[in-house]
């Protein structure tokens, strides 16, 4: 697919596909995803930090608690993350894990917000 990524104020064209996001293999993060590039080539990413709460298990508790932590979340990682890559771990954890109640649901909208 093909993929618009901004770093400063140029624009890269990548063509590449989501293969996959599964549980990781890290024991520190809770999930990995493994892209594959037009070359070939694949990036894995892992992301989520293990044993730490997100939007989709707050979502299961309370639903008011869970938009509050999603909105300070949202504000603490704005600053320092990019949200434009859709390999960097900043784009999957907040895409994946603190976008939609749950990670079916957010996994689906990854893959239409950067057409993979």
């Amino acid at each position: 697919m093909l993929n618009l990524i901004k770093q400063q104020s140029f624009f890269f064209v990548i063509y590449m596909k989501l293969l996959f996001i599964k549980p990781s293999t890290n024991s520190d993060k809770k999930l990995m995803a493994t892209f594959e590039r037009d070359n070939g080539r694949t990036i894995t990413t892992h992301f989520g930090s293990a044993g730490m709460m997100d939007f989709t298990k707050y979502s299961k508790q309370d639903k008011q608690l869970a938009k509050e932590k999603k909105d300070a979340y949202i504000a603490r990682h704005k600053v320092n993350e990019n949200w434009n890559d859709p390999t960097s771990a900043g784009a999957l954890s907040r895409w994946v894990l603190w976008n939609l109640p749950t990670k079916e649901a957010s996994i689906a909208d990854f893959k239409k917000r950067f057409n993979l």
